[in-house]
């Protein structure tokens, strides 16, 4: 099998990229995600590039002028809302006890504003040591560890709880818990 590399055609045929095309691509992934600006703007710009590779003579400056307008009537119609997709996921991820760093890079790649980000956490009455916790129940590790030299697995407990972002103090706090109490 060999293949000729100077060839640019695809092996599936390509539609089309217009604004209608690229609005129901657009309504088709909203359909089926919840999604801020900055992700659906990436994959409109992913269709469109593809598209563009296969066919240089396409306007890409046009089909991104397009993607804005796209993204405008989204949030006008208020199928994309940054705010709310911030409250869905900042509430998931403290349902499963992440740190608050890890939800701040998290948001971030998501593409959310980090104004946005301080006001959720602000109204979620984030308490690091409550999620630490809900993470070390999940995982079985420090206090809620099964075996009975606990004192072995202190260092690792530790360092699974520093990794997932919590603070030093937080850990230590976590640690030092009993489950008793």
């Amino acid at each position: 099998m060999s293949y000729d590399v100077d060839e640019k055609k695809p092996n599936v045929r390509l539609r089309k990229i217009t604004k209608d095309r690229l609005k129901n691509i657009a309504l088709y992934y909203l359909q089926r995600f919840e999604t801020t600006q900055a992700k659906l703007r990436e994959v409109l710009k992913r269709r469109v590039d593809n598209y563009a590779f296969y066919f240089p003579e396409f306007d890409r400056a046009a089909a991104y002028v397009w993607i804005e307008e796209i993204l405008q009537d989204c949030v006008r119609y208020q199928y994309i809302d940054d705010m709310r997709f911030a409250k869905l996921k900042i509430q998931d991820y403290l349902n499963a006890g992440k740190s608050e760093k890890y939800i701040r890079l998290k948001m971030a790649e998501k593409g959310v504003d980090e104004t946005v980000v301080d006001e959720v956490l602000a109204a979620q009455n984030f308490n690091p040591f409550e999620n630490a916790l809900k993470l070390a129940r999940k995982k079985h590790i420090g206090p809620f560890r099964q075996e009975k030299n606990k004192s072995d697995y202190f260092q690792k407990d530790m360092a699974v709880l520093a990794r997932a972002g919590f603070d030093y103090d937080v850990v230590k706090k976590v640690m030092d818990f009993s489950p008793e109490d």
